[in-house]
Formats: structure tokens, sequence, C-alpha cells
């Protein structure tokens, strides 16, 4: 397969996750803050099992399409909190009171770094 850059897949992550009607489908630019990875990608969900088939379809989709398997993933069977890493892009997808509570947004954003997620475009677009 060939290599796909971190802008790519946080794309198809994201189209990942409107196929289970995700809410709220951002990518946050981290590269230049953090050494952790390039994309944050962070999507709500409304319920448990809502969550846990966001988190396994990203995992389906992206080996799929792209070949790769995330090096670790975290609470999906759970369903309030999720984390799926593929290294260069971290997937978080939460329950409405949690994504509040955590608001890694406004962690991490700087006003020029979040892009929302365009169904229609299945592209990223300036946050605005």
């Amino acid at each position: 397969m060939a290599e796909i850059s971190s802008k790519d897949l946080a794309i198809s992550v994201c189209k990942a996750l409107a196929d289970k009607r995700g809410k709220d489908i951002v990518a946050l630019y981290v590269r230049e803050k953090t050494d952790l990875c390039d994309y944050f990608v962070i999507a709500s969900g409304s319920n448990a099992p809502q969550i846990r088939a966001m988190g396994e379809r990203v995992e389906e989709l992206i080996e799929r399409e792209h070949g790769l398997v995330p090096s670790r993933t975290e609470g999906v069977r759970d369903g309030r909190w999720a984390v799926v890493d593929y290294g260069d892009v971290i997937v978080h997808i939460f329950n409405d009171e949690t994504r509040l509570f955590y608001h890694l947004e406004r962690l991490w954003a700087d006003g020029g770094n979040l892009q929302k997620f365009d169904e229609q475009a299945e592209d990223l677009v300036a946050n605005s």
C-alpha cells in the first residue's frame, strides 16, 4: 500500500466517523504543539453503542482502505471516551458529557489549527 499523509489519514478517519453519524467532527493540527502526533480527530456520539460503532468503523475502514491498524485502542468497548491511535493521527470519540468536560479543542486549538469536517465536500475546512 502507498504511504498516506497524516492529513489524508485524518480525512479518512473523519469519513469513517461520519459513516456512523458522528457529530461535531473536527481535526486539530497539533504537529507544532506536540511530538505525539500531527492530528487529533475529535467527534461525539450520542450513546455507548454509537461510540463503539464509530470506533469499530474507523478501524475497519482504515485497515481496508490503507492497510493500517492502530498501534493502540482504549475505551471503544466502554463507550464514553474511545481513543484509536494511528501514530500521526489520534482519534478521540466522546459522549457529549465527556467531550464537554475534557474540551480538548480548548486545550489544543489556537484559532488557526482547528478544521471542521464537511461531509458534502469530504474534506476539512477552516473553522470560521
